[in-house]
């Protein structure tokens, strides 16, 4: 079953008087709503001791990495120093606490820029942030820029980072969407590589319960979670250099809104945003894996 989780270590994320009324759906709960000039939110991360939100948004924007506290509130905007916002779609941490920049959104399959950047990036009080590592990368499989409409396979905005690796999760953007999508591996080193293909699986439903939108792994390394519209799947079973054995689990958020970011909060418990469209969403959400 499941059902929210108050762990007392992360009380100061369950007692949010900014908290507006939940969705229709005993388990997934509003934390708060997101500032309002933060509407595209596609990404976030936890800061190492857990107390802020980064979060960043998407192509259009621009190049700052923003600082939530607990009640949602804005504390920091930190400029991302020679760098350009060509479609930032995931940010993620390390267990050391390094924050990574996922720039491969690549909504028409022909991106040949695609990076990952690892940020100077240790705390609030910073006005701006350098770039300290730019991982480039070639997809391994794509011969054309852009391939064929039935086998755009090669956009993204989900990965983490395990054991000095990035592990990247594609958003299916192909004519005759199936829930197909593709893992790769890429070190996490200064380069230019050419990304692993490690894994194609499927997930079932139409695109909004099937293309995937942000990814996170939790601490003990054992289960990945992607997000999607209306839905998780949590991964396990993996190896490192292999995904194809993998076993999906589906779990309904029995919600339905443009869901781009999620992280956990615990081993339990995942944060997850959803972008602003009028009347809806442009939240903070908590859900609880139990």
């Amino acid at each position: 079953m499941l059902r929210v989780v108050i762990v007392s270590a992360f009380l100061l994320w369950s007692c949010n008087p900014k908290a507006q009324d939940s969705p229709k759906n005993e388990d997934l709960k509003v934390e708060f709503s997101l500032p309002k000039k933060l509407k595209e939110v596609s990404g976030i991360a936890l800061s190492k001791d857990k107390k802020i939100i980064w979060a960043i948004e998407d192509q259009g924007n621009k190049n700052v990495v923003y600082a939530l506290d607990a009640q949602g509130k804005q504390v920091a905007d930190v400029m991302v120093n020679d760098a350009e916002n060509n479609d930032w779609e995931d940010i993620t941490a390390d267990p050391q606490g390094n924050i990574y920049i996922g720039d491969f959104g690549n909504n028409d399959n022909n991106r040949q820029n695609l990076a990952i950047l690892k940020l100077d990036l240790k705390d609030i009080y910073q006005k701006s942030t350098n770039v300290i590592q730019t991982t480039r990368f070639r997809y391994e499989g794509q011969t054309e820029f852009p391939p064929k409409k039935s086998n755009w396979l090669y956009d993204c905005e989900a990965f983490v980072e395990m054991d000095g690796n990035f592990y990247l999760f594609t958003k299916n953007r192909s004519k005759g969407f199936d829930g197909t999508f593709l893992v790769f591996r890429i070190p996490n080193k200064e380069g230019d590589f050419e990304a692993k293909l490690i894994g194609q699986l499927k997930l079932n439903g139409k695109y909004s319960d099937a293309a995937i939108t942000s990814a996170a792994i939790n601490s003990t390394k054992d289960k990945i979670v992607l997000l999607s519209h209306k839905n998780i799947h949590v991964l396990s079973g993996f190896s490192p250099n292999d995904f194809n054995k993998a076993k999906i689990q589906k779990i309904s958020l029995n919600h339905n809104s443009q869901k781009e970011a999620v992280v956990f909060l615990d081993d339990k418990t995942l944060l997850i945003a959803d972008e602003k469209d009028k009347n809806t969403g442009g939240n903070v959400y908590r859900f609880s894996l139990q």
